[in-house]
């Protein structure tokens, strides 16, 4: 009875960490996009205050540190997980392709920049995460 308990919470313990480096990925690709998003927008490099980002430029650059995010995040919740890093990098870019997808249907008709931009973070999600978690591999296999 005693290892039927210890087996229970072992396995409450990895879902919860399972959840934890899932929620810390996301946080850090959420959080690094605003402050990036914030630093050009003081910089002036985007355009001030609620304004459509229509410039294919100022897209290209959100779109490149948004992938590097994206890699990033998923190698995070690849190195905090316990057991299968690959697969919780992936179900991250499959949390993340949903959330995209979700941005191109709400955005769609409302003239916030050129429509490839959301297209391309939901076509990029998946990429990603699975460098973030080949990133983290070869430390895993060492």
């Amino acid at each position: 009875m005693t290892v039927e308990v210890t087996d229970k919470s072992a396995g409450v313990r990895l879902r919860l960490q399972s959840v934890v480096a899932l929620l810390a990925g996301f946080a850090a690709v959420a959080v690094l996009s605003l402050a990036a998003d914030t630093v050009f927008q003081m910089l002036g490099v985007y355009p001030a205050g609620r304004e459509p980002m229509n410039e294919a430029g100022d897209n290209a650059l959100a779109l490149s540190y948004r992938l590097v995010f994206g890699a990033l995040g998923s190698y995070i919740a690849a190195r905090l997980t316990p057991t299968r890093p690959m697969r919780h990098a992936l179900i991250l870019g499959a949390i993340g392709t949903v959330v995209a997808i979700a941005g191109v249907a709400a955005t769609w008709n409302l003239d916030l920049g050129p429509r490839w931009y959301p297209i391309a973070l939901a076509v990029t999600a998946l990429p990603c995460a699975w460098i973030g978690g080949a990133l983290h591999r070869p430390k895993a296999a060492a």
